[in-house]
């Protein structure tokens, strides 16, 4: 197992599938996560043509609070929820 493999391990909420996912956008780290954020994460992740829910945003906003996901505060929830539905309406602009 690559070393920053394990790091994102150790992270609440995710497991091997979902690590695997950020490895194939380019995120191998805590690092990675924290400075592209969990809504562009996701946002990267459904682009690539990955059908993930959105218990996915919620489980990277929760590794990134040490928080499992079902904890997060409903308001926040919504929050990720609009700002990834106001970017995803957006064209891609890569």
């Amino acid at each position: 197992m690559h070393p920053s493999q394990s790091e994102l391990l150790k992270l609440k909420n995710l497991g091997i599938a979902s690590v695997n996912i950020l490895h194939s956008i380019g995120i191998r780290s805590y690092e990675d996560l924290r400075r592209i954020g969990p809504v562009n994460a996701f946002i990267n992740i459904r682009r690539r043509g990955i059908n993930a829910s959105r218990v996915l945003l919620y489980a990277l906003q929760g590794a990134l609070l040490d928080v499992h996901w079902n904890e997060l505060d409903a308001d926040l929830k919504a929050n990720l929820v609009s700002e990834t539905e106001r970017l995803l309406a957006e064209p891609d602009n890569r």
